[in-house]
């Protein structure tokens, strides 16, 4: 009988916790008491898949001490720009210590030494008693560690792939030969997490350069002579702290520690005690995975939703005490059954279309050379109709081939009755309409379904895969390597080893379409989902491959024009700084202002100890010297050529000549389109030089010309009218200035004298109560003093009374709810409009009033936009929607068609929903986009 392989893994116990707690950071878990979960829960996963898929044979978690180390005394400054640990993460020390006193496994701990000492003297005891052994933690530290027996791990993220680093991965991560060279590395580039200094001026390449060179910090610190200039300088005169930082960087191995395998041997976890902690957590989710039945938990009085948990809260009769509970395992494709085929022959195809001609719902999921539908070629389809079955059909890399092979798949992809399911469904339609196909059936995107249900989650297959079937999916760098330059495509892979792969995604895909429809029926968003966000997936796909005409000469003359005023800028700025400097220092330009200028004696340091020069920063001091706004003007032009006006016509596609953009449904919670590659949403629009811009977006050719249609104070319109407020109504039935009406009102003056001045604050105030604006808010943007604003704000309510209890009842309603819903029912769910931190609270009270709001206008432009496209296919237009901006929607209009679709898109744009307040629409149409505002 062999003997048991010796497996030891040391969890960095902080370095876990923070990683759990910031990675809930946008999304934090807050349970029915207020306590913030999102560490613990986080700890317990992690720890529960290192005991489940690793299976050590011995265990510990090492902890910090608040005691001072030889290095705090050493070096006092060493760690001392750490923040003061949040009060979320302190309070959740004392339940994860008990979570891993229910597991049965080891807390070490030593005062004076850090939990890395710790870990590197056990790690290095254990591989002399023939141990290997796993360092658990995020800190690349730890490479100096590593040797043939001792190994990194570093933890997955949301989405990404553990990694474990053994010799080979810690020398290419830092181009060295040795491990043992990574001290040398830290003692050169500094530590700023430990704020260890390292070596003046050495970064990471410059540091691999020496490395390379001489081998360690003392190699480079006994052959300065070959170094030149100020490096030579730097380096010459920081000799000391360079090693002083090798010596703080350097884990110590001798530790007071005793390595005793009977205490580190893993045990059978005490059932008891963590049920009580799980039901105390109220982790119901979590208790099924690893106990393998669920927690009874009180009924929750405030109504607040754990939405990691599910819906019921009955649990399985115990098991006996002495009964050893077994770690249920994430389940892989090498663990569960399934019958993957390659459909690799004429007749294999053939008879592939027969079966899927008699299934109702196909999953799909095409397999291509790259992300940009654009560019990428078609390389295999899978297809899914059954759980755990799936078929893979390689397509010919010759595409003249491969369209008459995916034409056998034509008349089920058009065929209307037939329910498409996929994940990111606009991708597959973007792709298959290059080869001539078009999707017709009924449309299911799992991602999708994902977003209505959970807006502020991550909606990638993996991650869902892992949420709801407990299942690792097989990671495509596993087919075609990491992602970089050296990364392959599925072109690279033979189709007998992408079947497992492509098939694995298609039966996912199926499986999370049978539980996310019952869950939209149950959340009530599937009206929502079938009438307007699987509608507009193929509207916003001929958007993207439309793309927009962009005139390169235009902005590469605009380029120069700007070039020239920077340097204008930058002259000035010099001349009156008595000394020449680079401008682009935030370093330098800090010390010009405040050292030299004297312009703040009370100037604002970050924490790395330099002055701020942020733009906040700067703009409230441009009343205090000429200086101010002239940086000021120079960043914005600075940013504006390197961010649009040269890098926009580096982005024009080769092939089509024009900018193509991409439309996210999944990102904004509160229902909004995003878009990206590039961002065509965040043109400049407010300054003069940034306007210049909207001029280089012009038509496709003489014959057509660029109309853009506005809805007018859209937000507005809809406050008014979930409010009911019948002034507001009122004054926009009239088509009153609805600015001027209000400041009438609040000002108490007739129309006729409400001036420039009175105009201004109101319109403020219109759109500031939207996002439930302070009178600290509203005295800071119209530079008035708070009491002032905190009359207008008061006469604003008097005025309008149903507004404030339009407000006071969507707080209300979301703190009984834990979400808020839009005029389409999309929920914006809001976890800690209940919670005890105010600042939290008060940000989830905004989104209360906001959310429907900006919601609802986001509803009403998606229906307009699928309503409006409708009607362009039915009428074979020419003319085509080329961009959403929000409330705003651009056409490449042909001239011969222009009177009649402004008539189409004003008409579908003001009657996209019945509100009881009329919708507007602005429009007009010019050479460019700038002049159809």
């Amino acid at each position: 009988m062999s003997e048991e392989k010796k497996i030891l893994w040391l969890l960095d116990a902080y370095a876990l916790i923070y990683r759990a707690h910031f990675a809930f950071s946008q999304n934090q878990m807050i349970n029915s008491k207020g306590l913030n979960t999102s560490a613990i829960y986080g700890f317990t996963t992690t720890l529960f898949e290192v005991l489940s898929n690793h299976k050590p044979t011995h265990i510990a978690v090492v902890f910090d001490t608040s005691a001072p180390t030889e290095r705090h005394i050493e070096f006092p400054a060493y760690k001392a720009n750490r923040e003061e640990t949040p009060d979320d993460i302190r309070k959740a020390i004392p339940y994860i210590k008990r979570l891993i006193e229910g597991f049965n496994i080891p807390v070490i701990y030593s005062d004076g030494y850090e939990a890395d000492d710790i870990i590197g003297t056990l790690a290095k005891k254990a591989e002399k008693a023939g141990y290997q052994t796993y360092m658990m933690t995020p800190d690349k530290d730890f490479g100096q560690l590593v040797s043939e027996n001792i190994f990194m791990y570093k933890p997955a993220r949301m989405g990404n792939r553990a990694e474990i680093w053994g010799i080979k991965e810690v020398c290419e991560r830092f181009e060295i030969s040795d491990p043992l060279q990574v001290i040398d590395y830290l003692g050169m580039t500094g530590d700023a997490v430990d704020n260890i200094p390292g070596l003046p001026g050495v970064g990471d390449k410059t540091a691999k350069k020496f490395l390379k060179a001489y081998g360690s910090l003392e190699g480079l610190l006994a052959n300065t002579a070959d170094l030149k200039g100020k490096m030579k300088e730097k380096v010459e005169a920081n000799r000391e702290l360079g090693l002083l930082s090798k010596k703080l960087a350097t884990i110590i191995i001798d530790a007071p520690v005793d390595f005793d395998p009977k205490s580190l041997r893993k045990d059978p976890l005490d059932k008891q005690k963590l049920e009580e902690l799980f039901a105390e957590l109220e982790f119901r989710t979590l208790s099924k995975r690893i106990l393998g039945e669920e927690v009874s938990i009180a009924p929750n009085p405030s109504g607040q939703i754990d939405l990691f948990s599910s819906a019921t809260n009955d649990t399985n009769p115990e098991p006996d005490a002495e009964e050893e509970v077994v770690l249920q395992e994430m389940k892989t494709i090498e663990s569960v059954k399934h019958n993957y085929h390659l459909v690799d022959t004429a007749q294999k195809r053939k008879d592939l279309v027969e079966t899927l001609k008699k299934a109702n719902s196909i999953c799909f999921d095409t397999e291509t050379t790259g992300l940009d539908p654009l560019s990428a070629e078609l390389v295999g389809i899978a297809f899914s109709i059954k759980k755990g079955e799936a078929y893979y059909v390689p397509i010919s890399e010759n595409q003249d081939e491969a369209k008459k092979e995916i034409q056998e798949f034509k008349s089920l992809f058009e065929d209307e009755s037939k329910e498409l399911i996929a994940q990111n469904l606009k991708y597959d339609l973007a792709i298959l309409k290059k080869y001539d196909i078009e999707l017709k059936g009924k449309f299911f995107d799992t991602m999708i379904a994902h977003y209505l249900l959970e807006p502020d989650m991550k909606h990638n297959m993996d991650v869902l895969s892992e949420n709801y079937l407990g299942y690792r999916p097989v990671s495509i760098e596993t087919l075609i390597g990491k992602k970089g330059k050296n990364q392959g495509n599925m072109r690279d892979i033979a189709p007998a080893e992408v079947v497992e792969y492509a098939g694995e995604d298609a039966d996912i895909t199926f499986q999370l379409k049978e539980i996310f429809e019952k869950e939209l029926v149950k959340n009530e968003v599937r009206k929502l989902f079938d009438e307007i966000e699987m509608p507009l997936i193929s509207v916003l796909a001929d958007m993207e491959l439309e793309g927009i005409n962009l005139d390169t000469k235009a902005l590469a003359k605009f380029s120069i024009e700007l070039g020239t005023d920077i340097e204008k800028l930058e002259k000035k700025i010099i001349e009156l700084a008595g000394t020449s400097f680079n401008v682009d220092s935030p370093k330098q330009l800090g010390d010009i202002l405040f050292n030299v200028l004297k312009i703040d004696e009370k100037a604002k340091k970050t924490k790395t100890g330099q002055f701020s020069t942020s733009e906040d920063t700067l703009s409230k001091l441009a009343d205090k010297h000429e200086i101010i706004p002239l940086v000021l003007d120079y960043r914005s032009l600075k940013k504006l050529k390197s961010t649009y006006v040269d890098s926009l016509p580096e982005l024009v596609n080769p092939e089509t000549k024009r900018i193509h953009t991409s439309y996210m449904q999944t990102v904004a919670a509160t229902g909004r389109l995003s878009s990206n590659n590039p961002n065509l949403q965040n043109i400049p629009i407010r300054t003069e030089k940034g306007r210049e811009i909207r001029k280089a977006f012009i038509p496709r050719n003489e014959n057509y010309v660029l109309l853009a249609a506005d809805y007018s104070q859209i937000e507005l319109r809809i406050i008014a009218a979930l409010s009911k407020d019948e002034s507001m109504i009122q004054s926009f039935k009239n088509g009153d200035d609805i600015h001027a009406a209000t400041a009438s009102k609040v000002f108490e003056v007739p129309l006729a004298e409400v001036d420039r001045e009175m105009r201004s604050k109101a319109k403020m105030v219109n759109f500031g109560i939207i996002y439930g604006i302070s009178a600290f808010g509203l005295s800071q943007r119209l530079g008035i003093k708070r009491t002032e604003a905190k009359e207008i704000i008061d006469s604003y309510f008097e005025k309008y009374p149903s507004i404030k209890a339009y407000m006071d009842n969507s707080i209300a309603f979301a703190k009984e709810h834990n979400y808020v819903e839009t005029i389409m029912k999309r929920r914006r769910y809001l976890k800690d409009i209940n919670g005890r931190n105010a600042i939290m609270r008060g940000f989830a009270e905004r989104n209360a009033i906001n959310a429907p709001i900006q919601g609802s206008a986001a509803d009403i432009i998606k229906i307009a936009m699928i309503n409006i496209q409708k009607e362009f296919r039915v009428k074979k237009f020419q003319s085509k929607l080329l961009l959403q901006v929000h409330d705003e929607l651009v056409f490449d209009a042909h001239k011969d068609e222009l009177e009649e679709i402004k008539k189409i898109i004003k008409e579908k744009m003001e009657h996209a929903v019945d509100l009881s307040v009329p919708l507007t629409v602005e429009m007009d149409s010019a050479e460019n986009w700038l002049g159809a505002h």
